[in-house]
């Protein structure tokens, strides 16, 4: 196998390495090529760039492989908890029981944010949009806090890390309440991580409230499966905002900002105003998919940018669905009309031979819909979920010390020199 390869251009040629990483994926590596020949890559969409090499997330999208740090999606989802895989993802390891416990710990002792900051939230409309209120909270939290400068110093990484994670769900939980016009609840010191943000969205201060542990299990599962997802929007875009040495929490609020979209975040949002409308409609199922087979209609949560065959995260997430439905009763003609479009889609020919299959949106959104979770909070979930992958990325990018700000170049398409023209002279 060649450990080279040449680039011949204008009558010369060029050699340039080639990079193999751990499980055996091959890159050239271009950094000297502007250098060395004058050209750049064209590559729109950044869809077969590699901007980094990174030891934190693994994936086959030909084969539907997900792992983190080597440890399959699969193994994760069903014997783990959502801190167990924070700190995988952030440490790189998983946690000995008495590591597991410190950092539980310190999950528990920084879930509060400033009692200052609650007054924040009274400064947005009632409507404003809870990704919105996210991503300014988020960095509100590092002024109130001037010691985060400091303890994102290495050796002081995980209280940093520990007071992100633990303070994003206590201020996605304020958001909610603030815009429905209810009292914001303080956290509790007895309930796991996942259970505690349930209990912050729904429970009221005057009534004993116990979140349904079915439902806590499902919402971990979610959020496991989000965790991280290799180079996606929103961690290339906290990568590149900590390589100009910005800090953890603004670098984290910038990524939020990015997963905002209808694209990224916002997918499994559409999914359910997706189904609105063919419930809406009194459309059935069958003439809807007849539609997207002619191109009339587009069939929101199936297939997958990355994965060319079934989304590992989506075969998860879909048992931890159907458990979730069977357990809680739950009835509603969203729900029954989405599983019903799963299995007309799943058997027709059109979609297998496009191996387009329901992907984790889809799922994801269900399971937020059976949670009562309104739909503009589902990209919030997201962003709790993805949470420990930014924090990984971020500090994989500020620990090389061979690290550069990120500075893409273009091909420029605009219009050649040109003379300034006086005002009183233009037509």
């Amino acid at each position: 196998m060649s450990d080279k390869a040449t680039l011949t251009y204008g009558g010369k040629s060029y050699d340039f390495p080639v990079v193999v990483g751990t499980e055996h994926e091959r890159a050239v590596d271009i950094s000297k090529l502007r250098a060395e020949s004058g050209l750049i890559t064209l590559d729109d969409g950044y869809a077969n760039t590699g901007s980094c090499a990174s030891s934190i997330t693994f994936i086959d999208g030909e084969q539907g492989i997900l792992r983190y740090r080597g440890y399959p999606i699969e193994e994760l989802a069903q014997h783990s908890t959502f801190p167990e895989t924070a700190y995988l993802l952030m440490f790189g390891e998983l946690p000995n029981a008495t590591q597991l416990m410190e950092f539980r710990g310190l999950l528990t002792e920084h879930q509060f944010i400033h009692e200052n900051m609650r007054h924040h939230f009274e400064g947005f409309p009632s409507d404003a949009p809870p990704m919105a209120i996210l991503s300014a909270m988020i960095n509100a939290a590092g002024c109130f806090e001037p010691a985060l400068v400091e303890l994102e110093r290495s050796d002081h990484f995980m209280q940093s890390a520990a007071r992100l994670l633990s303070k994003v769900r206590t201020i996605a939980a304020a958001s909610y309440r603030k815009s429905m016009g209810l009292p914001i609840n303080y956290p509790r010191y007895d309930l796991s991580y996942t259970a505690n943000f349930l209990y912050l969205m729904f429970c009221m201060p005057n009534m004993p409230c116990e979140p349904e542990p079915e439902l806590v299990r499902a919402l971990d599962v979610v959020f496991i499966l989000h965790a991280d997802h290799e180079q996606n929007c929103s961690t290339s875009t906290v990568r590149m905002v900590a390589s100009s040495q910005a800090g953890m929490f603004a670098s984290a609020a910038a990524g939020v900002c990015a997963l905002w979209g209808p694209l990224h975040g916002g997918a499994n949002m559409a999914v359910v105003e997706m189904l609105e409308q063919i419930h809406q409609s009194g459309e059935s199922v069958e003439s809807f998919v007849s539609r997207v087979k002619s191109a009339h209609a587009k069939l929101m949560g199936f297939g997958h940018r990355v994965y060319k065959n079934f989304d590992p995260r989506a075969k998860i997430i879909k048992r931890a669905c159907d458990q979730v439905l069977a357990k809680l009763g739950v009835r509603d003609p969203l729900l029954e009309l989405a599983l019903r479009l799963e299995e007309v889609a799943l058997r027709d020919e059109y979609f297998i031979e496009r191996k387009l299959y329901p992907n984790v949106d889809f799922y994801s959104g269900i399971i937020m819909r059976a949670a009562k979770i309104p739909l503009g909070m589902f990209p919030v979930l997201f962003a709790i979920g993805r949470m420990p992958g930014w924090i990984a990325n971020w500090r994989e990018v500020r620990s090389n010390a061979k690290a550069r700000i990120y500075r893409p170049r273009q091909v420029y398409t605009g219009p050649t020199q040109r003379t300034y023209v006086p005002l009183a002279e233009r037509k």
